[in-house]
């Protein structure tokens, strides 16, 4: 209980925030997903008519989670999530304290599915898309890092497609400044599989780290296996064994890609950061380059980071109740 008070009583402060009785303001509708960290629910705000996804906090999860922080001021996730605007990254509308203690964050309710779903199953969502996919992650990303943070936790179940095939980038639960004190080594946290080598031995980081988790993603899209072959069940200690080898080059699983891609997203898996591209920006240019030599009869529009803080209407409501994304964390 002190742990929790240490960690709540500065975010009220900082945030000015009042607690919220969620169970008498939201009717929930259905549950979208459970981790270890959080759930999530479809909900019906009473306050504004209108259906949104609810995210609440597992109490003292997330207070271990802050106090690995502690001194440093990290800011919480609805903190980050509330000022972020793009059409690639979730809407958080809204986020507090509920009367029960625990953190909660309101966002736009998005119908669509996660990331993992097309990448397992290489289905015709994927071939027709993946270009356009990793465009518009790379776009929300890049924005991401613009806004001064390091994701830390970017891999496909961070990742919805809507009903409109448009990329959402979710989950900011493990988000940090890309600030000296945060990127100093020590910290290990995110998903074990798409963690950069410099990250599991505990070694200084900076958004690089970003930049090989979303290589990674990239492979995984096109090859439906990550880099080194590793079983993306495996422990961080059992997959520290495969950190210096070099991971598979893409284009030995899968002949026909463009090489500009394939060049692309291998300088993005490189062990070393000073290999790897220096921000998701340039990495970003190369795969924008790729896509419109390979489709230049596509309408895609690409979002300009100047229009994207200006989105403030920008929003998602759906009817149709098939096919919820389902939310998990570690």
């Amino acid at each position: 209980m002190l742990l929790i008070k240490k960690i709540l009583v500065p975010l009220i402060k900082r945030a000015r925030l009042k607690k919220v009785n969620i169970d008498a303001r939201f009717i929930k509708e259905r549950k979208l997903g459970q981790g270890s960290m959080s759930e999530v629910w479809r909900v019906k705000d009473k306050l504004s008519g209108r259906v949104v996804a609810l995210k609440i906090l597992d109490l003292e999860k997330t207070a271990r989670l802050e106090a690995r922080f502690e001194g440093l001021a990290k800011p919480c996730e609805g903190e980050v999530a509330i000022k972020l605007r793009h059409p690639h990254i979730v809407r958080t509308l809204e986020h507090g304290i509920t009367t029960n203690n625990e953190q909660y964050l309101v966002m736009e309710y998005v119908n669509g599915v996660s990331l993992t779903l097309p990448v397992a199953l290489q289905n015709e969502l994927m071939q027709s898309h993946r270009l356009t996919f990793i465009v518009e992650i790379g776009e929300g990303l890049d924005y991401f890092h613009k806004q001064g943070w390091i994701h830390r936790d970017l891999c496909p179940r961070n990742i919805l497609v809507d009903r409109q095939n448009s990329i959402k980038l979710i989950d900011f639960g493990l988000v940090v400044p890309n600030t000296p004190p945060f990127r100093a080594p020590g910290n290990r946290t995110g998903t074990a599989s798409y963690m950069a080598p410099e990250l599991i031995k505990r070694m200084p980081t900076d958004q690089r780290i970003d930049v090989y988790s979303y290589a990674v993603t990239c492979y995984e899209m096109y090859t439906k296996q990550l880099p080194h072959g590793v079983d993306p069940t495996l422990t961080l200690d059992m997959i520290v064994q495969h950190i210096n080898q070099s991971p598979t080059d893409i284009r030995e699983l899968v002949p026909d890609i463009d090489d500009q891609v394939a060049s692309t997203i291998m300088t993005g898996l490189a062990a070393k950061p000073e290999d790897r591209w220096d921000s998701v920006g340039a990495m970003l240019h190369r795969l924008r380059g790729a896509k419109e030599r390979l489709e230049p009869e596509s309408e895609y529009e690409y979002v300009d980071d100047e229009e994207a803080g200006d989105d403030d209407e920008y929003e998602y409501e759906y009817e149709d109740d098939d096919g919820e994304w389902e939310y998990e964390d570690e």
